[in-house]
């Protein structure tokens, strides 16, 4: 008899996936009424965090009383210019319920450039932001290894990828010592060639092994690249250190495009996996802020509920 090899390995992987998740929630069959979300047998739970511009507020003082008053528990800061901030954060998030989550890029150059000195620019630079995050309680610093306007570039190669490995598990153990990671963020193919699903950032952590390197992964990048949201982070697994949150159909606040901006099956995954960092919004807003924006965190919180 005649296998076809990519029929039977599609096969194989889907009732893999049956079977594992039969067995996640065979435990709850039968206790809960028809209709009823699952249950998880491990703990997950929805942070929701924000970067500077999403609240509210002419100060940050005021931003962050608004946070707080909608349970908002994390704040990601952008790298650049944070040497500078670092006063002022700390000030400000003194005596709140409000974590440092991921620090948002800001270093300088590129990892995969073919210049030298753009590369050393750019470890030189997140080895200030390593620093200065594990000095917050960061989570991670957000790198990407190059966007696509960024060039002469190295080639798509394997050679490519084991440079960049080696890269990444060197500024791993800088984090490491900090107390903080490395975040590798897949972008969509508008945006970056090289990194562009979530399971290719998280292979790159597979293969480096190293704590201090982890991964993210984007609502709205994956909405043009992933072929299903609760796969995409599965796949991510243990080494998902972050995740960031827009509408689905011009990136701005959840809700904002209506029907389309459905995160339930994402939202599945990360209670799979046990998810219990920060879903921070990454997003414009299209309407006024005091009601968008607590529109956008009640979308989430019941969409949570229902996954």
């Amino acid at each position: 008899m005649t296998i076809d090899r990519r029929k039977f390995i599609k096969s194989s992987l889907a009732g893999a996936a049956a079977v594992g998740l039969g067995n996640t929630l065979a435990a709850s069959a039968g206790e809960l009424p028809a209709g009823a979300p699952p249950t998880y047998p491990i703990k997950a739970e929805l942070k929701i965090s924000f970067q500077e511009g999403t609240a509210p507020g002419a100060t940050l003082n005021e931003k962050f009383d608004f946070m707080e008053e909608h349970g908002v528990v994390g704040f990601e800061p952008h790298g650049k210019g944070l040497k500078g901030r670092m006063k002022e954060f700390k000030e400000a998030l003194k005596g709140r319920n409000i974590g440092v989550s991921a620090i948002c890029a800001g270093f300088e150059g590129f990892i995969l450039s073919t210049d030298p000195a753009i590369r050393k620019k750019c470890r030189d630079t997140m080895e200030e932001l390593i620093i200065l995050a594990g000095e917050l309680g960061s989570t991670g610093v957000i790198i990407v290894p190059a966007f696509n306007s960024q060039v002469p570039v190295m080639p798509h190669t394997q050679e490519t990828r084991d440079f960049l490995c080696e890269q990444f598990n060197e500024m791993g153990n800088i984090a490491q010592k900090h107390g903080t990671t490395v975040i590798l963020e897949p972008l969509n193919r508008k945006e970056a060639f090289y990194l562009r699903q979530v399971a290719d950032a998280a292979s790159i952590c597979r293969d480096i092994n190293n704590p201090g390197v982890t991964c993210l992964g984007d609502f709205w990048h994956m909405t043009w690249e992933e072929t299903c949201d609760m796969a995409a982070f599965l796949s991510a697994g243990k080494y998902l250190q972050h995740v960031h949150m827009a509408s689905r159909k011009r990136r701005s606040m959840p809700g904002e495009d209506g029907e389309a901006d459905n995160y339930v099956s994402g939202f599945k995954g990360l209670k799979m996996i046990g998810y219990n960092k920060y879903v921070s919004f990454e997003c414009g807003c299209q309407g006024d802020r005091k009601v968008v924006v607590p529109a956008a965190l009640e979308l989430l919180r019941k969409q949570w509920k229902e996954a």
